[in-house]
């Protein structure tokens, strides 16, 4: 365990000799000075008198604090769920490929160290590094509201928690591209599309529907089972930054799932990498 985790720290200081840290770290800051010139919030006796939103005006008298507040919370859980899995396919998908090239692969294997370390590690640093990303920004925007309300706010931070979740399932996926093809392009084209997959999945019964019996059915069937359903999870991460009730059973089913898709990623990838000859 301390080996993979020597491993996940050592991808960590990769990123940040590379600047990933500095530009991941812009990017969020960017996201929340513009919710802070955007945003305007007066309250009143432990109520929102007014709200303004990007420019539209909304008054709501009397109304209590989190539930005047609940749209702009599950549009922020929205944009931190789907920007910070977004911006971590697309920028750490050079991570693993990158561990993987020509030279350093061969040293960090003349180690004494496990193949399934190499693989854990990676995916523990490069879920680390997103995670993190995520969880700045929804820290920041709980603080922005918390600060303007008067009333400590959690729910966005609840979100990036469940989208680091959304974002193992995925970069597990990529990972297991990566020990095949050491293409950063391939591994971020894989990563989005389980992205848009599981979105599909999400409405899978509504899409069903759509099609007549017959071997197109089945086959949407057959491959719509096989994604994560991460518009489902999006939608509980907003309903859980925005106070809503929220069914234990369903929403410990979906995390279940999650995790076990994650765990069969790795999996697989540790599979394929005991594999290879180099």
């Amino acid at each position: 365990m301390i080996v993979t985790l020597a491993l996940a720290a050592e991808v960590l200081r990769e990123a940040v000799r590379r600047k990933w840290v500095l530009a991941l770290g812009i990017v969020t800051t960017l996201f929340l000075l513009l919710t802070i010139g955007a945003l305007r919030l007066d309250v009143v006796d432990g109520a929102l008198a007014t709200s303004k939103l990007l420019g539209n005006n909304a008054v709501v008298n009397k109304i209590p604090i989190d539930v005047a507040l609940r749209p702009i919370l599950q549009a922020v859980a929205h944009v931190v769920f789907y920007g910070g899995i977004t911006l971590g396919t697309i920028t750490c998908a050079e991570f693993a490929p990158k561990l993987m090239s020509p030279g350093r692969v061969e040293h960090l294997l003349s180690l004494p160290l496990k193949r399934s370390q190499v693989i854990v590690g990676t995916f523990i640093g490069v879920w680390t590094l997103t995670s993190g990303a995520m969880l700045y920004a929804a820290t920041g925007f709980s603080l922005i509201l918390s600060i303007k309300t008067g009333v400590v706010i959690a729910g966005p931070i609840v979100a990036a928690l469940l989208s680091s979740l959304a974002w193992a399932a995925i970069y597990s996926a990529m990972l297991v591209t990566s020990t095949m093809v050491r293409s950063a392009a391939l591994s971020a084209t894989v990563g989005l599309c389980v992205l848009f997959g599981g979105i599909v999945a999400s409405h899978r019964s509504s899409i069903l529907v759509l099609f007549s019996p017959g071997l197109g059915k089945t086959v949407v069937a057959l491959v719509t089972m096989l994604f994560p359903k991460i518009s489902l999870l999006a939608n509980l991460s907003a309903s859980l930054a925005s106070s809503e009730a929220v069914k234990v059973g369903n929403a410990a089913a979906l995390i279940l799932g999650f995790s076990a898709f994650s765990a069969a990623g790795l999996f697989i990838a540790t599979l394929i990498f005991e594999q290879k000859d180099f």
